[in-house]
């Protein structure tokens, strides 16, 4: 019958599938292609001069230190060198730059590299600034194949209308500068385009691999290592340990964006800045612990912070009583606690941004820097609280270079400030410069950060609002301070709040 003749024709086919899929199931291999290395001299011995490396870490957490080792004795030079910091003078990627082998840095930060300083500004060094968030996103769309993309963070600041400096002559001139990038307007808010970035190795450091070259990462230490494996022609692995296998949930970066895995030799596993509770920060004459205790009154329970290096770190020792907030900082971990113990083992793979150590509360977790940019940019956080060198009137912010003479970078700041989705934004800094200074302007002569970004001013003299269009209004002012005091230390004009009242939180 019909029917029997359609049972009969679909047993064969179920027969012809089943058969195709055992010839597929044997011919697929149970090994990765992955080549695993004694010596870390022979997994870089291929690379060139003037060759272009992605260089994963975060400051000194989670580095390749074996293999820039390997290449520091290699003699390999002219390096265009993608990293987000160069380590410090004598440690990580400073000693590449010491020996000079690197040509360009691509980086977020310069911070506390006193060497990495020095070259660029005495044009021994050509540095290509980029905001953090960018520089990961860029990354990250290199090796998904995306040639470009559109991002807020930077729009009106030097990095959009080009301009800054990337190699600088002999007597300080500016031999070659960047060049200002595209605009668009997308649902009213402003974009400009930035461009993949992909290399021919990368250099990375994971916890563990597995024989079949998948890899795990440990706590903060995926950071940048996590997007700079999938965006090179080749991909080198530097790990502690070696697995059996992993749990499949469990891997972080598949071994088919992995080409060679070496163990270290040693690791030194260096801590910038060893912290722990009960350490003192505030200055002497009180200014700063002022600022600290009103500034902590802006966390409201259930809320998720980002806390900049210096004063705003600080704020979270003043926390009130029965106020639960969440911290997130920009190197990969949500859910930030308190410094360690002293006297406890310090953990090298756990840190904040400034690169200090830290713990972990229990709701936290790890991610890498692609990730936690996108938690920034996409206004999944409260408030971001960071510091200043100059603040105008209308909230444009400028804190990461002074022209010719101090280039600290912007890290993660520019994409801070950007961010959509109501994140508040709010700068706590000293009022004028330790000269006397005027810091709040009616407009920044250095580089700005972001451009009517700032929402509130916390000082130790009173608090401010600030209006993109109206300007600023004081609405708290500190015991003992007089409008006079105020308007003198202020080098603009503000309203005064019909309804000021003395400053929060520092009796």
């Amino acid at each position: 019958s019909g029917h029997e003749n359609c049972n009969m024709a679909l047993l064969r086919a179920c027969r012809w599938l089943r058969g195709s899929c055992n010839a597929r199931a044997i011919s697929v291999s149970s090994q990765c292609n992955v080549a695993f290395f004694q010596d870390a001299k022979e997994a870089v011995k291929d690379v060139q001069d003037g060759a272009k490396l992605l260089v994963g870490g975060f400051g000194l957490c989670g580095i390749p230190e074996n293999l820039i080792d390997a290449l520091k004795q290699s003699g390999v030079k002219n390096l265009t060198v993608y990293s987000n910091n160069a380590g410090v003078d004598d440690f990580g990627l400073g000693i590449l730059l010491k020996s000079r082998q690197i040509k360009r840095m691509v980086s977020s930060y310069v911070g506390e590299n006193k060497e990495f300083a020095r070259q660029y500004l005495n044009g021994e060094l050509e540095v290509e600034l980029t905001p953090q968030g960018t520089l990961a996103e860029r990354i990250r769309a290199g090796g998904a194949g995306i040639p470009a993309f559109y991002t807020p963070t930077g729009f009106g600041t030097p990095i959009h209308r080009g301009g800054v400096p990337i190699k600088h002559g002999s007597n300080h001139e500016v031999l070659i500068e960047s060049l200002p990038k595209e605009h668009r307007v997308f649902n009213g808010r402003h974009y400009i385009l930035e461009e993949a970035i992909t290399a021919d190795y990368a250099l990375i450091k994971a916890w563990k691999a597995d024989k079949y070259g998948n890899l795990v990462f440990r706590k903060a230490a995926r950071n940048f290592n996590v997007p700079m494996g999938k965006a090179a022609k080749v991909t080198i692995a530097e790990v502690e340990e070696f697995a059996d296998r992993f749990e499949p949930e469990h891997i972080h970066l598949p071994c088919i964006y992995v080409n060679r895995v070496i163990k270290g030799a040693k690791f030194e596993k260096r801590i910038e800045k060893r912290m722990y509770q009960n350490q003192g920060g505030s200055s002497e004459d009180g200014k700063q612990e002022r600022i600290i205790k009103r500034a902590a009154l802006e966390f409201k329970d259930g809320m998720y912070i980002n806390l900049g290096i210096g004063i705003p770190v600080l704020a979270s020792n003043y926390i009130p009583k029965g106020v639960n907030v969440t911290i997130q900082s920009e190197n990969g971990v949500l859910g930030v606690g308190p410094y360690p113990v002293r006297g406890k083992e310090d953990d090298p793979d756990l840190i904040n941004a400034g690169k200090e150590t830290v713990t972990l509360l229990p709701q936290g977790s790890y991610f890498s820097s692609e990730e936690s940019f996108a938690m920034i940019r996409g206004g999944h956080i409260d408030i971001t609280m960071l510091g200043a060198m100059q603040v105008s009137q209308h909230g444009d912010l400028a804190n990461w270079m002074i022209p010719g003479k101090m280039i600290k970078g912007m890290g993660g700041a520019m994409d801070l400030v950007s961010s959509g989705g109501g994140t508040k934004v709010i700068v706590t800094m000293e009022h004028t410069t330790k000269d006397g200074g005027h810091k709040i302007l009616e407009n920044c002569s250095y580089p700005i950060t972001g451009k009517s970004c700032v929402h509130h001013i916390i000082t130790e003299m009173g608090v401010f609002d600030v209006s993109a269009d109206k300007g600023l209004k004081l609405v708290e002012i500190a015991d003992g301070i007089g409008l006079t005091d105020v308007r003198a230390a202020t080098g603009c004009s503000f309203e005064v709040s019909p309804e000021l009242k003395a400053m929060s939180g520092v009796r």
